[in-house]
Parts: C-alpha cells; structure tokens; sequence
C-alpha cells in the first residue's frame, strides 16, 4: 500500500525497549499506508538500525542530536530539546506526533498530540530506590505532570503502569491502556540449552540483574545476560558470576532464546518488558518477578519470585532446570499468552488513539 503524505513524527529512543517498540509502531504505520519520521533522541542509531528503519516504507530516519528526556541536566536543557523537536517535526510537514515520554508534551504542539508513558523517572525512583525524590527526579516529575495535562491523548503498555501513573500523577488524566505487541518471529525448534537467560539493560538497577548475579553464585546452572552493562553516560555494573554476551543483533538474541531451557527477568521496575514477550514467543520458560505488571500480563503462564531474594531465584532456577516436563508446560503457556500482544493489535488501537483525537493524517487509514 502507499504511504500517505503527512508523516506521523514518532520520536524515539535508540538505547532500549523504545526503539523495537518504534520501529515496530513505524512498520505497522507503513502496512496501515501511513508515513513516519523516526526522530531519534540521545545517541545516534546505529548502523542495524539504520538499515531496519530504511526497510520500512514510508519511514524516515532522523537523529535530532537533542538529549533524552532522562539524560537531560536540567529543566531548562530539556525545554530547549523540546522547542527543537517542533520545529524539527513542522520541518518534516508533519500533522500528528507521538511521542516517547509524557515530558516531550510540556509545551504546547501545533499539532494533535499522542504521548507514550513507556516510564517515567518519578515512577522509577519509587519502584525502585523509594523514598523523598532528589532535585533530578522532582524536576522530571513535574515536566511530565504538565506532559501529561497538555497532551491529547495519553497511552500506557499496561494497566498496572496506568495505575501507577495514576498514583504518582492523579487520575484527571487517565491513560488508555495500548499493551505493546510484536509480530512474531521465526519459532526456532532446536534442542534446548540447561541454562538460563536475561536481556535488557544490565546497567539500570530497576531491571535488578545484581538479583540474578547473586543467584548464580548459588547455582550450577549457567546465567546469561545479554545487553549493554553501561548506560550512555559510561557508568554499569559489574557483575561476578553471569556470563556477559553484550548486545545481540535480534535475529541471534531470538535463536538464543529458543536455544535456552529457561529466560528470567528479575524486574523491580517494568511498564511493560518487550524482552519478555520476545523470549515467549520463542517458546522460553519464563520466572518473573512478583511484579503488577507481569502478574498481569503472564499469570498462568510463568512462574514468579519474589525480586529482591537471590535465594529465591536460584530455587526456582534450579527446580525448573531439573524438570524438562514442567519447562516444556512452561514454555508453551508462554508461547500460546504471547499471541494475545500482537503488532497489529497495537498499532490498531494506538491509530483509534489518533483518531479519537481527531488526527487527519490518520483517516486514510
């Protein structure tokens, strides 16, 4: 199908999560006959990704140079990105923006406006860290309240994260929840590794891989984490007893996750988990955290720990490891839940968000 004029300005970011969610949304937006403009915040795509966007019809790729809302020094630093990101997007012809991050919304748009809560700092800090927010956090938390209350519409990846925006934020703004969704891979049916995997980003302490580190000291089992273990500002973790990967192209993370009886994610913090769905759709066993978010999207089909004990984790690692039987019960559930959050389930209830807002570049859709 052709894509139409007036491109949807879709910002993004290359580090994590939000960029597969991006160029998933862009794919979709292609196959619905729409155009897009991936603008890409904080460090630049790299060339992988720069192919992927250039497969896709109708997309076109645009590293803006302007900092991530979360990597911003200030309120002031983030407000400039936020003035150049308008004229970048009116520059471009555009109609319609959906973005990242409530935030990007703290001044008014030209334009009807969707604004993706795929996390947020001050939600962070209480998952995670807890008590009185730091001058950063607080600054952060009051651009979004103002994001939040400027844009037209606002999505959320799951109701439990709605919910906690609601806590932190109030309720006058409710989100709708749009659970994020893949197309679904090549299954790779090969014989399955006795070890256990995690992906993501292993430097952020809200997916609390030092959990896992901590476990696999306890085990026999081999822990694998694939990600970066630095964050763009070149601070990590280290880690004493998994076994670092690094970043994994898709296609090879995929086939690894259909290789590995076992994958965990020992989340603290977790709108949503797009490593999660990809591991089920290859038909991984999955142990979670006892987090809102996964016991609403994989109850009955994963087990779950408890996030903050290592002995926990390395238990339930090890009674899986040793039953084939239950891993492969596992692993199925996982597979057959996985189907529910669909690419073209998510990009068809995120073009009703638009709509709803009154979006003319989307009625050819």
């Amino acid at each position: 199908m052709n894509t139409v004029a007036d491109p949807i300005f879709v910002t993004t970011d290359a580090v994590g999560g939000v960029w597969s969610y991006s160029v998933a949304l862009a794919r979709g937006l292609a196959e619905a006959g729409l155009s897009s403009v991936l603008a890409v915040m904080g460090p630049r795509a790299q060339p992988a990704q720069r192919d992927a966007a250039a497969g896709i019809a109708g997309c076109r790729l645009l590293d803006t140079g302007l900092p991530l809302d979360w990597t911003a020094a200030s309120r002031g630093e983030l407000d400039t990105a936020v003035l150049a990101l308008l004229e970048q997007a009116r520059a471009a012809g555009c109609r319609a923006a959906h973005l990242h991050a409530p935030c990007l919304a703290s001044r008014p748009w030209p334009m009807a406006t969707v604004a993706v809560a795929h996390s947020c700092m001050a939600t962070w800090w209480d998952a995670v860290r807890g008590g009185a927010r730091p001058p950063d956090i607080a600054w952060h938390h009051a651009a979004t309240a103002e994001g939040l209350a400027l844009a037209d519409a606002v999505i959320a990846p799951s109701g439990a994260f709605a919910a906690a925006l609601a806590r932190v934020y109030g309720p006058e703004r409710p989100a709708t929840v749009v659970h994020n969704g893949l197309n679904q891979p090549p299954l790779h049916r090969s014989q399955r590794r006795r070890a256990v995997l995690t992906a993501g980003r292993l430097w952020d302490t809200g997916k609390n891989v030092a959990v896992l580190d901590a476990a696999a000291a306890l085990l026999d089992v081999p822990v694998l984490a694939a990600g970066p273990a630095s964050a763009p500002d070149s601070s990590g973790q280290e880690f004493a007893h998994l076994r670092g990967i690094g970043n994994l192209p898709p296609a090879v993370l995929h086939r690894l996750m259909a290789e590995t009886a076992m994958f965990a994610a020992p989340s603290l913090y977790e709108p949503f988990g797009l490593a999660v769905l990809e591991a089920a759709q290859q038909a991984a066993s999955l142990i979670l955290s006892d987090i809102p978010t996964f016991r609403e999207l994989w109850s009955g089909a994963a087990i779950f720990v408890p996030a903050s004990d290592p002995v926990a984790w390395a238990s339930a690692i090890a009674a899986l490891a040793d039953d084939d039987g239950r891993a492969a019960e596992l692993g199925a559930a996982a597979l057959q839940r996985s189907r529910r959050y669909t690419l073209d389930a998510t990009v068809s209830a995120t073009l009703e968000v638009h709509r709803r807002v009154g979006q003319r570049a989307l009625h050819a859709a």
